[in-house]
């Protein structure tokens, strides 16, 4: 039984396809998880819901980019220091301007599918055992578990859950560990790493039995396709955006 698992793809269509295109080449995916923060921030909001919706065997949770587009809700703004409190406006500005860009280029039935995604999907695989994927955290959306991340900071996250294996995506990172009878895994993020390699990456597994091989893949697409259409549709989050691409930094 294969599972391919999918995250924060965030609007990214050619890194979408050359994912797509590497799961192929592996073989076949009995089913397709995608972990949410689907479509802001590059420039393919609707062609890439499209694309996913299109895939056989695939189930869909929500995430907190997907949530804030359909409330209309925000992150919470973090100032630590006066710069941060002089470049707020423009923080601000650049991020609503993403977020209503993409509710422009978004149809009616693109957001009733956003907002009726469920915020976790579960699976008692035959002979594995149940199996828990969810976008940040069990208990909300935004927490960030870090792969370095203190073993008591983790315990704290995984004592609710009632699988042998979390998935999850939000921190655009690679991780596999385990904590006590939990196994974590994050197979990084397709459209925009933070990692520092700026390839899109996302996990197969291949459940045998009573084990689980994880196997984490990157690949190589055009980044500078994505950076050149969004600013050939003068994108508001064109040098925010391309950033966090060329550096494949947050």
């Amino acid at each position: 039984m294969r599972l391919a698992v999918l995250s924060d793809i965030h609007g990214n269509l050619p890194a979408l396809e050359a994912v797509l295109t590497d799961i192929q080449a592996q073989g076949s995916p009995d089913l397709y998880w995608i972990l949410g923060d689907l479509v802001v921030a590059c420039p393919w909001p609707s062609a890439t819901l499209a694309r996913l919706r299109a895939l056989p065997q695939v189930e869909l949770l929500r995430g907190n980019t997907d949530r804030y587009l359909v409330t209309g809700r925000r992150p919470v703004a973090t100032v630590e220091s006066p710069e941060d409190w002089t470049r707020m406006p423009q923080t601000l500005r650049v991020r609503e301007g993403t977020f209503r860009w993409a509710v422009e280029h978004l149809t009616y039935q693109d957001y009733e599918f956003l907002r009726d995604l469920p915020t976790r999907l579960e699976w008692d695989v035959p002979d594995y055992g149940p199996i828990l994927a969810v976008h940040a955290a069990p208990d909300d959306d935004e927490t960030n578990i870090y792969p370095d991340a203190p073993e008591e900071h983790l315990r704290a996250h995984v004592a609710p859950v009632d699988a042998r294996l979390m998935l999850f995506g939000h921190i655009h990172r690679i991780m596999d560990r385990r904590v006590g009878q939990v196994r974590l895994v994050n197979g990084g993020s397709v459209g925009l790493p933070f990692d520092g390699d700026p390839r899109p990456a996302y996990a197969l597994l291949d459940f045998e039995g009573r084990d689980c091989r994880v196997a984490m893949h990157r690949v190589e697409y055009d980044g500078g396709r994505v950076i050149q259409e969004l600013e050939r549709v003068a994108h508001p989050g064109l040098e925010w955006i391309g950033g966090m691409i060329r550096r494949a930094r947050g």
